[in-house]
């Protein structure tokens, strides 16, 4: 055993670190390389949506030690309006690659549960791009146990790590955001479409949250999802989630992370019915398409009247990045049965309106046009597959706020759309 100071062994100039998602961050390790960031020389820390600021992200340390985002969190969308963090434009399925053909993939630096009686440690909630790099560049890994062991592809005997050090953090909880009317109205929209045996890829948020309870009543249903949350634990322990018709990983729930809350993580703890996977195959969409009866549920945040998809972006402004959207959007077009859904709310909290003629300067698109299946909101679902330009801007005419409809057709006369 290490002491978490020992990493600094192992971290030469220019090196690029790797580190996990979201509650995969070794914290007493990424402590270490703040308080030595003085012995350090142009460090880049490579990761996707961290959930805590630090002071590396906020460029404290100048060039010394930097971060490199794929996908904005809570703990880097302040900095990178600050102008201290560098976005790189990346699909979650492509993420690994990306690193290991634009770094040097110097280290991997991760939190991870206590070990098996055979000396293997899990990146619990984890497996991402990170689980990618196992046996392929060193690791020098946290043990930790509020991190649960799970099962897949995210295992490492501590045989193999370069260095390991003790922890005892507890895991940030990301409690469940409650749904609101419209997201009610939106889940019961997407719910009536999805038949019993269905696959489910689901995101993270209030339309999930709303979402899954009600699907209570179904049967059978599969998981290969990039995000597994509570609500995807209580349709397994409802007996709803079985996976008996999956094509790949039959039984298995599939994931690449993990978000929830502590009762979530205790549910996963040894749990063999969960099966944690790099993104790199979960969110491949060759993978995605041999599932049958696939169902993408993702969000999006702007949509213009050709069915462009602005999902990364609010007002213009970068908020989060790719994820897993466009990999998710690509598979469900290929599999048997297959649907996809962007949803949204028809206008912001100010009364806004989310589907315009054209997008807000700014923003870009995340979900093209000839990708895009249906479109959600609170007043119904547009159909986009297979029509026309102007029988698109009909219906999503149809499922924006009434109050913006009329000025909506105006601007899609106008924009030559609708004659």
């Amino acid at each position: 055993m290490n002491e978490p100071g020992d990493v600094l062994d192992h971290i030469p100039p220019g090196a690029d670190v790797i580190v996990p998602v979201c509650l995969g961050e070794p914290v007493a390790l990424l402590d270490a390389l703040e308080a030595n960031a003085d012995r350090l020389d142009g460090v880049r820390i490579h990761r996707m949506d961290p959930y805590k600021e630090r002071a590396y992200i906020r460029g404290e340390f100048g060039d010394r030690l930097r971060h490199v985002d794929y996908f904005l969190g809570p703990g880097s969308r302040q900095a990178y309006w600050d102008g201290q963090v560098e976005l790189v434009p990346a699909h979650f399925s492509e993420a690994a690659a990306l690193m290991r053909s634009s770094t040097k993939c110097t280290i991997a630096l991760a939190m991870v549960s206590p070990p098996d009686r055979h000396g293997y440690v899990s990146l619990g909630t984890s497996a991402d791009y990170t689980a990618s790099f196992i046996g392929r560049i060193p690791f020098f890994v946290e043990v930790n146990p509020h991190m649960p062991y799970t099962f897949g592809e995210n295992q490492i005997h501590l045989g193999q790590v370069a260095g390991w050090c003790r922890s005892e953090v507890p895991l940030p909880e990301i409690v469940r955001a409650a749904p609101d009317e419209r997201d009610m109205a939106i889940a019961r929209h997407i719910a009536d479409r999805i038949p019993d045996g269905a696959c489910l890829q689901v995101g993270v948020g209030r339309i999930p949250n709303a979402l899954l309870p009600a699907l209570s009543g179904h049967r059978d249903l599969g998981v290969h999802t990039e995000a597994l949350s509570d609500g995807i634990a209580d349709l397994a322990e409802k007996g709803v989630v079985t996976g008996v018709h999956k094509r790949t990983r039959r039984n298995k729930h599939v994931a690449t992370i993990c978000v929830g809350t502590r009762r979530l993580l205790d549910w996963l703890d040894h749990n063999v019915s969960v099966e944690m996977i790099p993104a790199e195959w979960v969110n491949d969409p060759r993978v995605i398409a041999n599932e049958p009866n696939f169902v993408s549920i993702n969000a999006t945040s702007e949509v213009d009247l050709m069915g462009q998809a602005a999902s990364e972006t609010i007002a213009g402004r970068y908020w989060s990045g790719s994820g897993g959207q466009t990999d998710f959007a690509r598979g469900v077009q290929y599999s048997a049965g297959g649907q996809g859904f962007l949803v949204l709310h028809s206008t912001t909290r100010s009364g806004v309106g989310r589907i315009n003629v054209r997008l807000t300067p700014g923003s870009v698109v995340t979900t093209l046009k000839n990708t895009v299946d249906n479109i959600v909101t609170e007043y119904g679902v547009a159909e986009m597959r297979g029509r026309s330009l102007s029988r698109r801007a009909e219906a999503l005419i149809a499922i924006a706020h009434p109050r913006h409809r009329d000025r909506l057709r105006h601007d899609a006369r106008k924009a030559g759309l609708l004659h």
